[in-house]
């Protein structure tokens, strides 16, 4: 039976062609866009604004932080027994009510930095249960052969996107203020809550007669998520690099700014390098892994990320060491996007349906919760030693994760695994593939991962 949206039953299926695709891509889309208008116009907002000293924008990303390591296990328990893309609608129009509050309040005079950390918190307690209820959707609406080409897809875009986002922020912010430039994020809530309503795939959540409490379904998911080695092992190689990269992320700008003398515009170059680096990265991922297999891949890449450091580290103020860091942070990217979309892939591909939410909570909640520690240690080794120290730190730590998987039998996997078997009854999910009849099921579809607000720079490693 020929897939819907193609010429031919063995033509090669185009993910771009199909309704539901282009549906999701645009809202998830959409949203990095608008986060990086917010991640722009914030600060500013802050800083210039509200005359936030250190420790207040300090307090003020550590609101936006909390939330998915406090909540990442109990979003994933509800986008598991609840409607996916219910949740999903829910968590973006709460975000835009929030956010909507900011310049509203800004045009009577009353704006304080207390709404900002609490509409920081609001946003990212619905960012949590959005992103744990998209990312688990992926499964049910591309077929598990296209999973990989999917999210090597839609990690190019969206690492494309966040650059150019952080761009118009900062137009927008310039032509009608921080306030105001908000709206721009506001508008991209509510696009992705309407492609999200337009999206067609069945749910078959579980029956309420047989739901348990919530912290019996999170301590489930945890048990499923250890009992099973490769699930295990890419986790804690995602939290582990989360670690080495939330050092790095803290002083990095300070260190190239300041120590480093870098011009604002000569950061912006290097900042779009990286970007395009993520975008080559997840782009190619699937040919170099179908080349070299994927465990050679993931080790390869870990392998050089360390190496990436060393400009960084040796460097002194000068074009010349400025071109070498842009060009080691587009290789750091590259590899970061190559492997955080095969390992992602790999998790989505081995896991049965009713855990699919509740598996990348698991990672979601260890990688949020390695982000503030990783910037408490960059903070005190930095307070203590200096910053070069500090950085020197966390390069090292990045050999973690690469040890993590070198231990591994995944090292040495030559081809992406095959599906978990798909349960029927409650509980279980109607699988969509694409290769489904247009009248069996409404609407053809594969869709991308989640619009990942937090992981557009680091490769997706939660």
């Amino acid at each position: 039976m020929a897939a819907a949206g193609n010429d031919s039953a063995t033509g090669p299926i185009s993910l771009w062609r199909h309704r539901d695709f282009r549906r999701y891509l645009t809202g998830q889309t959409a949203g990095v866009a608008g986060s990086s208008i917010s991640s722009t116009a914030i600060p500013v907002l802050a800083v210039l604004t509200l005359d936030a000293t250190a420790g207040q924008v300090a307090w003020l990303a550590c609101m936006g932080q909390l939330p998915p390591a406090l909540l990442a296990l109990h979003a994933g328990a509800l986008a598991d027994r609840y409607s996916k893309r219910r949740q999903m609608i829910a968590g973006d129009l709460v975000s835009a009510v929030a956010l909507a509050t900011v310049p509203v309040v800004a045009a009577l005079g009353m704006l304080t930095l207390t709404q900002l950390m609490v509409v920081a918190a609001v946003q990212g307690a619905a960012g949590v249960l959005h992103d744990a209820a998209g990312i688990s959707l992926l499964p049910q609406l591309v077929d598990r052969s296209l999973i990989q080409r999917s999210n090597s897809r839609v990690g190019a875009l969206f690492a494309l996107v966040a650059t150019e986002g952080s761009s118009l922020g900062a137009a927008l912010t310039a032509l009608l203020g921080p306030a105001r430039a908000l709206l721009g994020d506001v508008a991209s809530y509510l696009l992705s809550a309407w492609c999200t309503t337009r999206i067609q795939v069945r749910e078959t959540p579980p029956a309420p007669a047989g739901r348990r409490r919530l912290r019996t379904e999170i301590a489930e998911g945890l048990r499923y998520v250890h009992g099973d080695h490769r699930l295990s092992v890419l986790t804690w190689v995602n939290a582990t690099t989360s670690l080495a990269l939330a050092m790095l992320n803290t002083l990095w700008a300070l260190y190239l700014l300041r120590v480093l003398e870098m011009s604002a515009t000569a950061f912006g170059v290097v900042l779009g390098l990286g970007a395009l680096g993520a975008a080559v990265g997840a782009w190619s991922a699937p040919a170099v892994a179908g080349r070299y297999g994927p465990g050679p891949m993931m080790t390869g890449a870990l392998a050089l990320t360390p190496l990436t450091q060393i400009p960084l580290l040796l460097a002194s103020p000068g074009l010349g060491w400025e071109i070498g860091i842009g060009s080691a942070l587009f290789l750091q990217l590259a590899c970061a996007g190559a492997a955080g979309t095969t390992q992602r892939s790999i998790r989505q591909i081995i896991t049965e349906p009713r855990m699919q939410a509740r598996m990348q909570a698991v990672s979601t909640w260890l990688t949020s919760g390695a982000r503030p520690v990783g910037a408490l240690l960059a903070g005190g080794i930095g307070t203590w030693a200096g910053v070069r120290p500090a950085l020197a730190v966390g390069a090292c730590l990045l050999v973690v994760p690469l040890t993590v998987l070198s231990r591994s039998p995944l090292r040495t996997l030559r081809q992406m695994p095959g599906p978990a078997p798909v349960p029927d009854g409650p509980g279980g999910v109607v699988p969509r593939t694409l290769a489904t009849s247009p009248s069996a099921v409404p609407g053809p579809g594969p869709a991308p991962t989640t619009r990942s607000r937090e992981d557009s720079m680091d490769g997706g490693t939660s």
